[in-house]
């Protein structure tokens, strides 16, 4: 049976893996902040994203590295709805990665086809925000705040209590009236977890597929390749790729990045040599 992951006026199939175009809009982001704070860079970037075959943009316009201070909602919708209303004729569903109802609200307004929010829609009036609208969402694990999580966490059991977390998130969307074709679940790699954590929840990626959810997941550049490789930040493209294939081959069906261009060719080249997979689609584990 074919899967979709339903975000307003697009039906995405998830034969194949998809992938999601990072557009931080922010001045401190890890990996690029500061590069597209101005509209016209960030338009430019996106642009250049579709092109290189990205089937959805991610544009967020505050700072969820660790230690990140928390944005006003004015200065994060000045921030991202000239970014959003710019695209919105991009081809491809937009994404906004907020955790804040209002800001929520004026980006589907704008166009926003999804909601990616890192707390999981547990900020008062965002699970409203989102059943008011048609648009999709993903739901994120995360323990503590960016601003806290990274300050020795703690879990008795990874994967489970993730897990858990998750499936409590799809629960309440569900009673809302959303349906489970609208929701994508992220197990929040480097979001107050260890390497040892992320390692953990990157093994048991297919378990993620039972929520009956599309799943998402991102490690673009981020720490826990730095700490397997030693590379710095704007050296970790080649880690970067290998942990999408990773994860696109472990049940991963929307794979959050910074480097489009080569993530697809990667998945390009790895569905050609699959001989025993003639379709060329990633195979469910």
């Amino acid at each position: 049976m074919r899967r979709y992951w339903s975000c307003g006026r697009y039906r995405l199939s998830l034969d194949v893996p998809r992938l999601m175009g990072v557009i931080n809009v922010t001045p401190d982001s890890f990996s690029d902040g500061g590069q597209f704070l101005d509209a016209a860079a960030a338009l430019a970037c996106g642009g250049t994203l579709v092109d290189d075959g990205a089937d959805i943009l991610d544009v967020g316009g505050e700072s969820t590295r660790p230690g990140a201070a928390e944005v006003s909602v004015s200065d994060e919708m000045r921030r991202v709805l000239p970014v959003i209303e710019g695209l919105v004729d991009a081809g491809v569903p937009i994404s906004v990665d907020t955790v804040k109802p209002a800001v929520m609200s004026a980006a589907i307004a704008a166009g926003a086809s999804i909601i990616n929010d890192i707390q999981g829609l547990r900020t008062p009036g965002a699970l409203e925000t989102l059943t008011e609208s048609e648009a999709g969402v993903c739901v994120m694990h995360m323990q503590g705040t960016p601003a806290t999580m990274q300050r020795e966490p703690r879990y008795e059991d990874v994967v489970a209590e993730v897990y858990a977390f998750l499936s409590g998130r799809v629960d309440a969307l569900v009673h809302a009236g959303v349906v489970r074709e609208r929701i994508a679940v992220d197990p929040g790699i480097g979001f107050g977890k260890t390497l040892e954590h992320n390692l953990a929840l990157l093994r048991a990626l297919p378990r993620f597929r039972q929520l009956g959810c599309a799943v998402l997941v991102g490690l673009s550049r981020k720490s826990m390749l730095g700490a397997l490789t030693g590379r710095a930040t704007g050296e970790r493209l080649a880690a970067s790729v290998g942990g999408a294939l990773w994860c696109a081959l472990h049940g991963a069906d929307i794979i959050r990045v910074h480097d489009v261009r080569e993530t697809r060719d990667a998945l390009a080249v790895w569905r050609a040599f699959d001989a025993s997979n003639p379709t060329g689609s990633i195979p469910i584990p």
